[in-house]
């Protein structure tokens, strides 16, 4: 099973987006550009909303019957570990094999002094094509390399194995990541992370490094864009090196696990990948979910009570809400509205407050990442919530489609600006004020 060149990863929170997702693909086509999709979902967020592996996989088929998508798809374990790949075996074919719990936890001296003797060739200084400053290999910087990251890619070894004795070896896409380290990898540090992978024989086709900045949940990117996208750019050198020099995977590519809606780097990262005619896996899915609010709000009537509801109960659970993303989000609560204000909100009002348009006076940021975390109480509503996004079916998946074609597809891997930027939901400027 082979990764197509461009990939994005489309999970759906509630498994009713489906459908508008592949037809923001299917518009890409449209313009010469095929990226497919990856429905992506945790064993936390299945916890939550209280659905399964399978569901995912039954979600990914309806929408490509439907849609009549006649190209590759995959369903994405996501962030998963020995603790919790068994119950996705079954209906995944994409395994992000996530060891940041294990950075830095010590390795076995005999593998130190193994990986130390097999990397002995690459001490003293050489050149890798598209990097412009030599990477420089002591003894020290391998031996600090191995303690730090070699019980992780050991860990990951066992994980990868243990989903091959129980699929197919080829019959899965597996990804390592290592984006939750506590500083973005230099193109040396990348390098021979994928020689462990390497020696670890775990045919790895996407890889997710640390950035520079900060990668928060659903909002743009905090951080030097100029930084980024040297790294971005020494990251792809990297990988090709590697490909050519461990034999890994000839088609392995970036991972960007972005948070959602890192819009002012894409078109960074669309010059690169098209420098060095690379692949790129995007993972961008969590904002699906608040386009569902998004639409709800521009409804009006019940939908629009539903969401102020939701937001007054997030308020209220604020700390339960954000505590298991403390790391990827920055909330100032001093600029959240009151509940009250909220409540008094027109469909208008609640739709700039929470649309990622920078250039809206309404937009607020901290508005918009406290929502984006409270997910746990559209499912704690359970019917009430669905029922009311089958309602309003046509706003919604308006929504989703214009949101991942225009604001993401768009400026990323087709290389166009968003043709509709600001943008204004429609639903909303016909709603009353």
């Amino acid at each position: 099973m082979e990764l197509e060149k461009y990939s994005i990863g489309v999970g759906d929170r509630f498994g009713m987006e489906g459908k508008a997702q592949v037809r923001a693909l299917q518009e890409a086509e449209t313009m010469g550009v095929r990226v497919v999709p990856v429905w992506n979902k945790s064993n936390r967020e299945h916890s939550i909303i209280r659905t399964n592996p399978q569901d995912a996989r039954k979600e990914a088929e309806e929408a490509v019957q439907r849609c009549g998508w006649k190209h590759s798809y995959y369903v994405d374990a996501d962030h998963i570990g020995l603790a919790t790949v068994d119950r996705f075996l079954e209906s995944s074919d994409f395994f992000t094999i996530d060891v940041a719990d294990y950075i830095g936890k010590p390795s076995p001296p005999e593998s130190i002094a193994a990986f130390m003797k097999a990397m002995e060739q690459f001490k003293g200084t050489f050149n890798i094509p598209g990097i412009s400053a030599p990477i420089v290999v002591t003894a020290k910087l391998l031996e600090s390399l191995a303690q730090k990251y070699l019980g992780a890619i050991g860990e990951a070894g066992k994980v990868y194995r243990h989903i091959a004795e129980k699929k197919r070896s080829d019959a899965f896409v597996p990804e390592v990541s290592v984006d939750e380290s506590n500083a973005p990898q230099t193109p040396g540090e990348l390098l021979f992370i994928l020689a462990a992978i390497s020696r670890e024989g775990i045919p790895i086709q996407t890889i997710a490094p640390k950035f520079s900045g900060s990668f928060l949940k659903g909002i743009d990117y905090v951080g030097e864009k100029e930084q980024f996208a040297k790294e971005f750019e020494d990251d792809l050198a990297v990988i090709a090196f590697a490909v050519r020099t461990f034999g890994l995977p000839r088609n392995l590519k970036l991972s960007v696990h972005s948070g959602s809606d890192k819009f002012s780097l894409y078109p960074l990262m669309h010059q690169a990948i098209h420098k060095f005619d690379a692949g790129l896996h995007l993972k961008t899915a969590g904002t699906t979910w608040l386009e569902e609010v998004i639409g709800l709000a521009a409804s009006g009537g019940d939908g629009l009570a539903l969401v102020k509801e939701l937001y007054g109960r997030a308020l209220t659970r604020y700390d339960e809400m954000c505590k298991p993303y403390l790391s990827v989000i920055e909330i100032d609560k001093s600029k959240l509205p009151s509940s009250e204000q909220v409540a008094r909100w027109s469909s208008r009002e609640y739709v700039e407050a929470l649309q990622h348009n920078q250039l809206s006076p309404g937009y607020n940021v901290n508005f918009r990442q406290l929502v984006h975390v409270s997910f746990r109480i559209a499912a704690e509503m359970g019917e009430r919530y669905l029922g009311l996004l089958r309602d309003y079916r046509t706003v919604i998946e308006s929504n989703v489609t214009l949101n991942i074609f225009q604001r993401h597809v768009l400026p990323l891997f087709v290389g166009k600006e968003n043709l509709s930027r600001p943008r204004r939901n429609t639903a909303a400027a016909g709603a009353s004020v």
